[in-house]
């Protein structure tokens, strides 16, 4: 009442205020054991799970080593100064903003912007703090000192976010006001037609608001443990009865829609050199090195069953490339400059730079004994069951989808009209993703979801700030409200669906316990309940809804897809077969884009292998999908089955191979002329087109028998 702050509350103390007046001290008790029971269990499940933000630092350097002229000395942080040097060693995070003053510098910057490629930052160059070191030591001369720097500004707005944040206001107080204004008419009416306190006590006893005070968090406390059974960690009532309401989604890209774990998405060799030769190559140089794209390049050669070599004489050049020797031939791999520096610009060379520059795709070029042998190109692919739960977020009450990354807007631009989000903010920095918060909260309740240390802010800021916790940053954990711990989107839409049913079920159990209490008053005012027994009365009341809140707690395994015990291994046979299969789906449009560069022989040839694989690998798989798994899949889905569209692909796919076997057939034996190239084009790109397609749409609804 000091603070001005009108709660249930209010009812229950006029109860006991008339009880101690009146001398119905029973009563009075009864309900002081009530209100503070009540009390406890909404503190205790309005508690964040959280440490104090001083957490965040965790990730920050503590210890800086600062140049001394031909010394290096390990300082504290807080005692860097303007114009120091200090030595970045590998794999440390940059203490301070500078100035890179000797070397290269190659940063994950990852954690700050979102962006998943390695930035170079060479001599001269500003260098932010909170970037890892992936390359080669290199010294840094400061510009700013370790409190003014890029890591302790996110800090600074991740604190500024949460004062900032509109309170909380409890469910049970959004209705109290017009109860407390019904309760207090109804007594002193009951005073004035019966003559006597009595009554009116009576009607404030059984008045007292217990399915607001109990009801509510009771469901709440049974959603969050229910919630927390599958790997969800929610950070009391607050964020579950937000999370409910939510209309709006914004999700970062990196590390949250797409895997940020790089793929080999395409091999493109020059020469007569097989694609197979080029990775297993490059895989074999690998295997010895520390570069992030290493163990994509791995996967590609264990998906391509090539047998490796180990590699003798290996020299590294931190973030640039490594080189050394492979059964006797000279291998280097890494950028164009290290591999290949006197490689003439050819056609190719830049048709792959354009192809890089418009995908957001990197590339990793190979050279064998000095002569450019090929380029893998690499991708962060979107996560398969992201599209599925999208759709399934938006049937879930989700008006809005929104993505924001710190990403150039052409790879983000070409990840959302994937996902087919309604808006893509790209390029933001964490200051300018908490402008993004402040606009799209115009839209409705909001949630963000991310897991970098740049996101820390909005996810501070927004409705319900959501991290996924798998490989999310301390900064993103500890800012946000929920904690996904599966790295997994379909812990979003469970989140979500718990949600939005423990606040139906705390719903229900209020209106219903306010409506037996209002029965109860109408019965109080006209004399037949004395104070004891309303009290008593109202407890009664009380197990009755607190027992409908409870069912919050089991009703998790009645929102998640059920599984058969043998889908999980199905869907692993499937995916590994889809792994054996995208190298040669890749080379369809690679074959395609050369055929008039290859002898002719050496194109038949080529010809004849995709011919050979369609009808070996290919078909096969299809036909087994379509026996075993497409069956499965509709009794999962029933209402939605979605096998027939994906059974009319086959077709397709099986329409399509016919025919380009058909024309392989009957090319000349010397290969073919200029007028079949064509044709056998058209049939490649559209095999390319349909399988790549078809073989997303499977893995997402794969990613339902893997949980």
């Amino acid at each position: 009442m000091l603070r001005r702050e009108t709660g249930v509350d209010l009812i229950a103390v006029l109860a006991m205020a008339g009880a101690l007046v009146l001398g119905e001290y029973l009563a009075g008790a009864i309900i002081a054991v009530m209100l503070t029971g009540g009390a406890a269990l909404e503190r205790f499940a309005v508690a964040r799970a959280r440490r104090e933000l001083g957490a965040l630092l965790e990730r920050a350097p503590h210890t800086a080593h600062r140049r001394a002229g031909a010394d290096i000395i390990d300082v504290d942080t807080a005692e860097v100064r303007l114009g120091d040097v200090l030595v970045v060693k590998p794999g440390e995070v940059v203490p301070a903003d500078g100035i890179v003053s000797l070397g290269t510098a190659i940063l994950d910057e990852s954690a700050l912007t979102g962006e998943s490629k390695p930035v170079q930052i060479d001599i001269g160059s500003p260098a932010r703090s909170g970037g890892t070191n992936a390359g080669s030591p290199f010294e840094l001369r400061v510009t700013a000192p370790a409190a003014e720097s890029t890591y302790a500004g996110i800090i600074r707005l991740v604190k500024a976010a949460e004062e900032s944040k509109a309170p909380f206001v409890r469910l049970a107080d959004r209705y109290a006001l017009a109860f407390l204004g019904l309760t207090v008419a109804l007594a002193a009416l009951a005073w004035i037609a019966g003559g006597s306190p009595i009554r009116a006590l009576a009607v404030l006893v059984v008045a007292t608001p217990c399915p607001l005070i109990l009801a509510a968090p009771a469901a709440i406390i049974a959603g969050v443990s229910c919630a927390a059974r599958h790997g969800i960690i929610i950070k009391g009532g607050g964020p579950l009865e937000t999370l409910a309401r939510a209309t709006v989604l914004l999700l970062d890209k990196t590390g949250t829609v797409t895997t940020a774990r790089p793929q080999v998405v395409a091999v493109e060799t020059f020469g007569a050199i097989s694609s197979d030769d080029v990775v297993r190559h490059a895989a074999s140089i690998e295997q010895v090195s520390v570069h992030p794209y290493a163990p994509a390049i791995l996967a590609e050669a264990r998906s391509r069953s090539v047998e490796l070599s180990f590699p003798v004489d290996v020299r590294e050049q931190m973030g640039t490339g490594i080189g050394g020797n492979v059964d006797g031939r000279r291998v280097a791999v890494g950028q164009l400059g290290f591999v290949a520096p006197s490689a003439p610009r050819t056609p190719e060379l830049r048709s792959i730079e354009q192809r890089t520059a418009v995908e957001g795709s990197s590339s990793v070029y190979v050279s064998i004994d000095g002569s450019l042998a090929g380029v893998l190109l690499l991708q962060d692919p979107i996560r398969p069951e992201a599209p599925r739960a999208f759709r399934a977020l938006r049937a879930a009450g989700m008006q809005r989808i929104h993505m924001v990354t710190g990403d150039h807007p052409d790879v983000a631009e070409l990840v959302g009209d994937a996902l087919g989000v309604d808006r893509v903010f790209a390029e933001r920095t964490p200051e300018e993703k908490v402008e993004v918060i402040k606009l799209v909260r115009a839209e409705g309740v909001a949630v963000m979801v991310g897991d970098g240390i740049n996101d820390a802010p909005a996810l501070a800021l927004a409705d319900v700030g959501v991290a996924m916790g798998a490989r999310g940053a301390t900064a993103a954990s500890e800012a946000a409200d929920v904690v996904l711990t599966a790295d997994r989107l379909g812990g979003l839409l469970l989140a979500t669906r718990i949600a939005q049913r423990t606040r139906r079920i705390a719903l229900e159990s209020v209106f219903v316990g306010m409506g037996l209490s209002l029965v109860a008053m109408v019965f109080a005012a006209a004399g037949y309940i004395t104070p004891v027994a309303g009290a008593v009365l109202q407890e009664g009341i009380d197990v009755l809804v607190i027992l409908n809140a409870l069912r919050a707690l089991g009703g998790g395994g009645m929102l998640v897809m059920p599984r058969r015990g043998d889908t999980k291994g199905l869907a692993q046979g499937l995916a590994l077969a889809h792994r054996s299969l995208r190298p040669h789906v890749g080379e369809l449009a690679a074959l395609a884009a050369r055929l008039d560069s290859l002898p002719a022989r050496e194109a038949r040839a080529q010809l004849e292998q995709i011919r050979d694989m369609f009808e070996r690998e290919l078909l096969p798989h299809e036909r087994e999908e379509q026996q075993t798994a497409y069956p499965l899949l509709g009794k999962l889905l029933k209402e939605e089955d979605p096998t027939g569209p994906l059974i009319q692909t086959h077709h397709e796919i099986r329409r399509l191979t016919r025919l380009f076997g058909r024309l392989v057939a009957r090319l000349p034996v010397e290969g073919p002329r200029p007028e079949d190239l064509r044709d056998l084009r058209r049939v490649l790109y559209g095999l390319h087109a349909i399988l790549t397609l078809h073989f997303a749409q499977e893995e997402e609804l794969y990613s339902l028998f893997d949980g």
